[in-house]
């Protein structure tokens, strides 16, 4: 039977909204214990039983010593989190890690938009898929049967992902004198990142005809052409597992390589982040290396958008280790990646130098891949979201029985201990 007695978990920070909210309330009527660690009044704003709640108002440089005394108090046995390489973080699983404490990890789905990623231990780079190889995962595999869903199309919950966004910085904005030592994992002060969140809702239908016409634009235009899929350059994934320190650094690497590899009538499409905010000169940068590299009439920029739509036509793919590539390797297009990822596996991420590439690019081994697609939807990718009402309902009618599980997912398929798995019905 899965229970949470004699279980006690410390969340620490989610994603913007009423998720850990709620999943803490479900570990609770499974006879666990509950706590939360605050680091600020946003955290304080989504968190309703105000007494486990835990605020933290040092200054970052005490969150070692209270973490410590924290766990030793309440009898912590795990903590949660949402990504694993923010500071507080990042040393909250190192010391976990010391104690024999169990860490569960949340992130984005590898397989977005309709799935969400548990894990434990670590995500991204830090994942244990960065250790499996894919005969292992064929190995694992060889007994379980699943129909495998199409590959999303779509984003998901777009609208209610800004509008916590925006929620969340207004709270931080207006409400956060009692925490005035926080220090925002990212460079951007409060003020600046609730600016951009709310210029981001005000401008959403202006930025959705700029993308259609440039979408039509591309799809009409009769040329091939090579995808690049961009990241925010403050994303984790980007700052703490690819070889680049700015975006800038990608683009003049990625339009130098097309320059002197692709023939002279392919272009290339650089597709931004479907949360891209404008915090980075996307569009003005894209046009000043293109003319320096002389391709300016073949470079184009899409702001966010369905990906589908152009990976449809797509000659190929590159990108630092956007989970987006997911999408370009299921349907069998070829891939260049430059930073750590999951996905980058030998069987599936081309090896060649990019002028190599753009001229001759070399296609990934597809069933290879299914399988590995196969073993993420029966491990770590868990049916809906974090941020719409319909896509928490999903999550957490799996996730809680996953992490009362003593097994990982990865183990539990492999000793065969997993729980059946919902996959979410896709929609178009």
């Amino acid at each position: 039977m899965v229970s949470g007695q004699n279980r006690t978990f410390l969340f620490l920070q989610g994603p913007h909204g009423p998720f850990f909210d709620r999943l803490g309330r479900m570990l609770r009527a499974a006879g666990a214990d509950v706590w939360r660690v605050g680091f600020n009044a946003g955290d304080a704003a989504f968190w309703r039983d105000c007494a486990s709640f835990i605020a933290f108002q040092a200054p970052v440089a005490d969150w070692n010593d209270r973490f410590r005394r924290i766990v030793a108090e309440r009898n912590i046995t795990d903590i949660v989190l949402y990504g694993d390489t923010r500071r507080i973080h990042a040393e909250a699983v190192g010391i976990a890690r010391e104690l024999g404490l169990m860490v569960h990890v949340f992130e984005e789905g590898y397989l977005r938009p309709y799935w969400v990623t548990y894990e434990r231990g670590g995500s991204n780079g830090n994942s244990e898929l960065m250790n499996l190889s894919i005969p292992e995962m064929q190995k694992t595999l060889a007994n379980v049967e699943l129909d495998i869903p199409e590959a999303p199309a779509h984003w998901g919950d777009m609208r209610q992902h800004v509008f916590y966004g925006a929620l969340y910085h207004g709270h931080l904005l207006l409400r956060n004198r009692p925490y005035r030592n926080f220090e925002p994992h990212r460079a951007m002060s409060v003020a600046q990142e609730f600016r951009l969140y709310l210029r981001r809702l005000l401008l959403m239908p202006a930025i959705w005809a700029d993308r259609v016409i440039a979408t039509y634009r591309i799809k009409t235009g009769g040329f091939p052409y090579y995808l690049a899929l961009l990241q925010l350059e403050h994303d984790s994934s980007f700052q703490n597992h690819s070889p680049f320190s700015s975006m800038t650094e990608f683009l003049d690497l990625v339009i130098g390589g097309f320059a002197h590899g692709a023939p002279g009538h392919h272009h290339m499409v650089f597709k931004a982040h479907p949360l891209e905010d404008g915090r980075v000169n996307l569009r003005g940068e894209i046009k000043r290396l293109s003319v320096l590299h002389g391709v300016g009439d073949r470079i184009h920029y899409v702001r966010g958008g369905k990906l589908a739509q152009l990976l449809d036509h797509a000659r190929g793919a590159v990108t630092v280790n956007s989970t987006a590539a997911q999408q370009v390797l299921w349907r069998g297009l070829p891939l260049k990646v430059f930073g750590e990822a999951v996905y980058a596996k030998p069987e599936f991420v081309s090896t060649q130098t990019l002028p190599e590439f753009f001229a001759r690019p070399a296609r990934p081994d597809s069933r290879a891949y299914r399988d590995y697609r196969h073993f993420l939807l029966e491990t770590s990718q868990i049916a809906g979201g974090f941020y719409s009402a319909r896509g928490r309902r999903q999550l957490l009618r799996q996730v809680v029985d996953m992490m009362l599980a003593p097994e990982d997912p990865y183990e539990a398929l492999r000793i065969g201990t997993a729980g059946p798995r919902q996959q979410l019905r896709v929609v178009k």
